[in-house]
């Protein structure tokens, strides 16, 4: 197999050719093609065929399930990135890490990541609009970011976003395999009992609401949440350290209420005073009830460099109003 590129029009645009060898005879094109760029996932390389910018020995092709054809010259024409969607914004952000291939940064609580319906902008992928630039390479087509995993809204800490397609496609298989080291700070209601242990339970849309996730019978994902007691306070409310065995939406939420001990402040799983706020005197108890998003922060993300290998790893304390929940948390205990 050879691998060779070349410049084509406009000049932003490149056409990568590729030979099959005899080691390649009966595999999917796309397959083969993906393998042998390197820097392409295989759906990417399915578009570009259906797109017609695929050709084998000249000749258009259009069926992405083609067997590769040893000895066969395929030509890849891969279009300029064309700008995405949503809009640049400048809105800041803090950068732990960045190189060509992926950036690190601190989420802060109340920035959604991605635009959807009732947040079309002012989100984390239009602050990384404006922030890279022309620096981003494009991701199936497009010059924005990978989104590699989400955090809530309100929920605060590390995330990595890839910047280029090979870095989103290895980031996403690590991801999927859980081969990272990521842990989350909660503040829930009471002490568990034990003070470290696991939560288990199948994750699903909660039956009677729909916007909420829950551990249901049937039609559930597997789920599984480690967590250890870090501080105490009495048994009113206590600090977890919590580590995610697998990544279901709301997961450590859902477990967390699951077992009673649902997350100060969250405004969709605690839906009642909890019995635990009576055991704190007086102003903590007020301001913990008044809290207003969920005490969930993103503390530490370890990985593997998708490009280098190089093992990299990242702590943030918590912000400034979860941090002062904790020190007045203190100062009433004093």
């Amino acid at each position: 197999m050879t691998l060779s590129a070349a410049t084509d029009t406009p000049p932003s645009a490149e056409t990568l050719t590729v030979v099959a060898g005899p080691d390649h005879a009966g595999l999917r094109v796309d397959r083969f093609l993906a393998e042998a760029i390197g820097s392409l996932s295989r759906s990417r390389v399915k578009a570009l065929i259906i797109e017609g910018a695929v050709s084998r020995d000249g000749v258009p092709m259009r069926d992405a399930s083609e067997a590769s054809r040893p000895g066969s010259t395929y030509a890849v024409r891969i279009p300029a990135a064309v700008a995405a969607i949503p809009l640049p914004q400048d809105i800041p952000l803090t950068i732990l890490f960045e190189d060509r291939d992926l950036i690190v940064l601190d989420k802060p609580a109340g920035l959604v990541v991605h635009p959807a319906p009732g947040n079309q902008d002012g989100t984390l992928v239009n602050a990384l609009l404006a922030h890279a630039g022309e620096d981003l390479p494009g991701i199936g087509g497009e010059k924005r970011p990978g989104i590699v995993h989400r955090l809530d809204k309100d929920t605060s800490g590390v995330m990595v976003v890839a910047k280029t397609e090979q870095a989103l496609r290895s980031l996403s298989e690590t991801f999927a395999s859980r081969d990272l080291d990521r842990e989350y700070l909660a503040l829930v209601w009471g002490l568990p009992q034990p003070l470290s242990g696991e939560v288990r339970g199948d994750i699903g849309r909660h039956p009677a609401d729909r916007k909420r996730m829950a551990v249901v019978a049937r039609n559930g994902k597997h789920a599984l949440t480690h967590y250890a007691t870090q501080r105490a306070w009495g048994t009113a409310c206590a600090l977890l350290r919590c580590k995610l065995a697998t990544g279901r939406t709301h997961q450590i939420r859902v477990h967390l209420t699951e077992i009673g001990h649902p997350l100060v402040g969250d405004p969709v799983y605690l839906r009642r005073t909890p019995g635990a706020a009576k055991l704190l005197a007086e102003p903590a108890r007020s301001t913990l009830l008044a809290f207003p998003r969920q005490a969930l922060h993103a503390a530490t993300l370890g990985f593997r460099h998708p490009v280098t290998g190089q093992p990299l790893s990242f702590s943030v304390p918590p912000p400034a109003d979860f941090a002062g929940l904790l020190g007045m948390l203190d100062r009433n205990r004093e």
